[in-house]
């Protein structure tokens, strides 16, 4: 599972309001979440299922082939969420006897026709139906919605809309479309028979084995898993897509599109094979499936989702040319749910308490694919983001890695299993080394491959390989919360000529670990690698021939910690200048930023990362300068000009070009101009800004050129004035992501927040359908991330009241549209509701 990433707006909510990213558990008693016990070991799961379109439900039946654990027992006790259960029969040769049963509260008690012995196999019969929408458990902030099956535009009333079908099934949704043991711990090999619409396509699980022709337009797709997987993987995908075929090796590859981004699947898509072979060779475990395919699905609940050997991903993967050219925004969520195929759908963990197993692994294969693809420095901007999102989100101090007092299984899908977990993981590869880390990691997937794992069972995978005791590791990192966070403080010893690095953990809990220290001697940094007790303080003596110009603390970047540092500019210069590691280089420069234009040092340090091999750091640069100084331009100026037109990087063109626009200078303006018509997103944008600071009577020409569908956070932020204050109407159902949350961006970004103000009234002003729709359904998609707080509720209340009263306000000036308008209040009445 890859949790759907938080827009700018819902981040407003999170931060200004002080509102948690997770629904924890602060004031409620601990309840200790134990691994389900087996009772009852499935075998195989045989399913044949149509659909209802109008009634947005399935006909199912299925032939579930089991057997007692251990002990014996004369009963089968299943999941089925909100079902109709119509026939429950002991199929024996083919034959069906009927059997007593209990159905209450969402779960099925089968009285069986004798007391079964530990694998004396036995196959039971139901007839159902499946009625995702009598489903009563709930989201959460990770996966925002639980009804399993998902019916998308079934009557095909939204013209702007494809129906489709899909589920999900993590956390434990699957028993919402068939009967089954809901729970990780449980594996089955699986057969479904999908009778759809013969327009349609399928996806599901494993291989499809036979297609047939049926009466009334309808064809029955017959997929096969031969292998066993968990439940919560179980996978149907129906809808219009194109299929477009790929391979890795001698298996097959396939990508199921919507048709309008047919000719851009292998551009978002194509890295996949070679994915895999990266993969395969760096775990020394061949793809352990019969074939991986992906698919989207509109109005998904969370990110992407792993279902073994059939991916889903959120529509947001649907990029088009203007986006993939600056950069292809999904490309970490496809590496990391293809990860899954072995960390998690291979190997499953036992639990949700032990969801790091399956989640922190997804999340460092994002930095594997970056520094095997792009470089290490990629790998590492790209980790440090995902590690400062742990370190500034409040409420994840406290919490384990590996926790067993959750009160929802959702809240442990959070930043500390995913980025503090793929944090982890790479510190204890650097500890081990790579050959030993990989080998464990093979070793750990060769011995519980089908089954299931645990943090435990990877230490001893690890320990088994590298012949080093990793109890201390795992018990600070896995099984208690927290970091380091760390003071420092140097002293020079003349006669000896010394100096002495104090490191302080201000933490209650301190840690052990190794630590990267340069200390830097004339101008030259020397690396000490030396091992920090697990004490308050600890001191470290170097020789040195004179002070120290600089002592450099976790050089390397590999520890995850909290460190209070305070540089000169000319120490950041000295740093930035001389490290190899990304991590020292980037901090140095934004460590400047108070610095720009007041010290010479600064200076010079931006024109040095103007220069920086990597990409973010050019851009990173380009943000801290403001060429309207002239001392500035002097000495940056042209180098400047030359990354707006040259940089082999669409973005850094488009940072290069925002940077210019600050100067009002008209010189550059044939510059703006061309770049109006780039096919980049990013340059447009920033072009168009800056054409339109220097001459606004430009806007209505010139804002509809860029597609704004599915654009990035940045752009969007940028482009909103524009749109807003010119009446862009093109544009006005791409805008909807921001002004959804105006109240909350106005803590962060007043500027912003007020044109998102003014977009939000706008859109409630006007007759525009999918523009409302936009709204009310970003709105209650984000229900489940406000938690329970009552002042957000209400201003979110609030907000939409106002709304539904310009509505109203519109229907009264325009009842020949009332169709339309009507349609508007009704989904602003139901968005209302939901926050009552």
């Amino acid at each position: 599972m890859k949790k759907a990433i938080l827009s700018i707006a819902v981040l407003g909510i999170l931060f200004s309001a002080n509102v948690s990213a997770q629904t924890e558990t602060s004031g409620r008693e601990k309840v200790y979440r134990a691994t389900h016990t087996k009772v009852t070991e499935l075998k195989h799961t045989k399913l044949k299922v149509n659909f209802d379109y109008q009634k947005e439900q399935m006909n199912g039946e299925e032939w579930l082939t089991a057997s007692p654990f251990f002990y014996p027992t004369n009963e089968l006790t299943l999941d089925a969420k909100g079902m109709l259960i119509h026939e429950v029969a002991l199929e024996t040769n083919g034959k069906k006897s009927p059997l007593k049963y209990d159905y209450k509260d969402d779960v099925l008690k089968i009285t069986l026709d004798k007391t079964y012995q530990k694998n004396q196999d036995y196959t039971v019969y139901i007839k159902y139906t499946a009625r995702p929408n009598e489903v009563k458990q709930e989201g959460s902030a990770a996966i925002n919605d639980a009804k399993g099956l998902y019916f998308i535009n079934a009557q095909g009333k939204d013209p702007d809309m494809p129906t489709q079908i899909w589920t999900q099934g993590e956390t434990e949704s699957s028993s919402a479309w068939f009967p089954t043991i809901d729970k990780s711990n449980q594996k089955t090999t699986q057969e479904i028979y999908m009778t759809v619409p013969d327009k349609y396509v399928t996806l599901s699980n494993g291989l499809l084995k036979d297609s047939q022709k049926e009466a009334n337009g309808l064809r029955t797709d017959h997929w096969v898993m031969d292998k066993r997987h968990s439940t919560y993987l179980f996978f149907m995908g129906v809808g219009e897509y194109a299929i477009v075929k790929d391979k890795w090796r001698n298996i097959a590859v396939d990508y199921y599109i919507e048709k309008e981004y047919e000719p851009y699947a292998k551009q978002i898509y194509g890295n996949t094979p070679e994915m895999i072979e990266f993969f395969s060779k760096k775990l020394g475990y061949d793809y352990p499936w019969a074939k991986y395919a992906q698919i989207s699905g509109r109005d998904y609940v969370s990110g992407a989702m792993e279902n073994t050997t059939a991916t889903l991903h959120g529509s947001d993967i649907l990029q088009k040319p203007g986006q993939l050219i600056d950069e292809n925004t999904w490309e970490d969520t496809i590496a990391h749910e293809l990860f899954h195929q072995w960390f998690g759908d291979l190997v499953t963990a036992e639990s949700w308490s032990n969801l790091t197993v399956n989640e922190s692994f997804a999340n460092y294969s994002e930095y594997l694919w970056n520094e095997y693809k792009y470089g290490k420095d990629q790998a590492d901007y790209h980790q440090m983001k995902d590690v400062n999102m742990y370190l500034t989100t409040p409420g994840n101090f406290e919490k384990n890695l590996v926790r067993f007092n959750y009160d929802s299984r959702e809240d442990v899908f959070d930043l500390v299993t995913y980025q503090k977990g793929g944090g982890i993981l790479h510190m204890l590869r650097n500890y081990l080394g790579d050959d030993a880390f990989f080998a464990g990691l093979n070793d750990y997937l060769k011995t519980y491959e089908y089954q299931n794992g645990e943090a435990h069972q990877l230490r001893l995978s690890l320990e088994k390989v590298s012949g080093k005791d990793l109890n201390w590791f795992f018990n600070q990192w896995y099984f208690g919360n927290g970091n380091p966070k760390i003071k420092y403080s140097y002293t020079f010893e003349p006669v000896k000529k010394q100096i002495a690095v104090v490191i302080e953990q201000t933490q209650e809990q301190p840690f052990q670990f190794p630590l990267a220290i340069d200390v830097y001697d004339n101008g030259k940094p020397k690396r000490y690698n030396v091992w920090v007790n697990a004490t308050a303080k600890n001191t470290f003596n170097f020789d040195v021939s004179k002070n120290a110009d600089l002592v450099n603390i976790n050089a390397d970047g590999v520890l995850l910690a909290d460190i209070t540092d305070s540089k000169t500019p000319e120490q950041n210069l000295m740093q930035f200048t001389n490290s190899k590691e990304f991590k020292s280089r980037y901090n140095a420069l934004s460590d400047i930023k108070d610095q720009v234009g007041k010290n010479p040092a600064a200076t010079k340090l931006l024109a040095a990362a103007l220069k920086d091999p990597y990409f973010r750091t050019r851009m990173k640069a380009l943000k801290l300068m403001d060429l309207s100084n002239p001392e500035q331009m002097k000495a940056l100026g042209a180098d400047v000009e030359k990354l707006a037109t040259n940089d082999p990087k669409t973005l850094v063109q488009a940072a290069a070009i925002a940077t210019l626009a600050k100067t009002k200078d008209k010189k550059y303006l044939p510059l703006f101009e061309k770049g109006v018509n780039a096919v980049s997103n990013a340059v447009k944008g920033n072009s168009l800004n800056a054409v339109l600071a220097l001459d606004p009577s430009k806007a209505s020409t010139l804002a509809d050129k860029i597609d704004l569908e599915g654009a990035s956070d940045e752009l969007l932020a940028q482009m909103l004035p524009v749109i807003v204050k010119n009446k862009i109407t093109a544009q006005m159902a791409n805008i909807t992501s921001l002004v959804a949350f105006y109240p909350f961006i106005k803590f962060q970004n007043p500027e912003l927040g007020k044109s998102a103000e003014e977009g939000y009234n706008w859109i409630m002003s006007s007759d525009n359908l999918k523009a409302t729709e936009n709204i009310t359904k970003i709105i209650s998609h984000a229900k489940s991330q406000m938690g329970d707080n009552p002042q957000v509720k209400m201003m979110i209340s609030q907000m939409l009241k106002d709304g539904l009263s310009k509505k109203i306000e519109l229907l009264k000036q325009n009842p020949q549209n009332a169709a339309s308008i009507n349609k508007q209040i009704d989904a602003i009445n139901k968005a209302i509701a939901d926050f009552k």
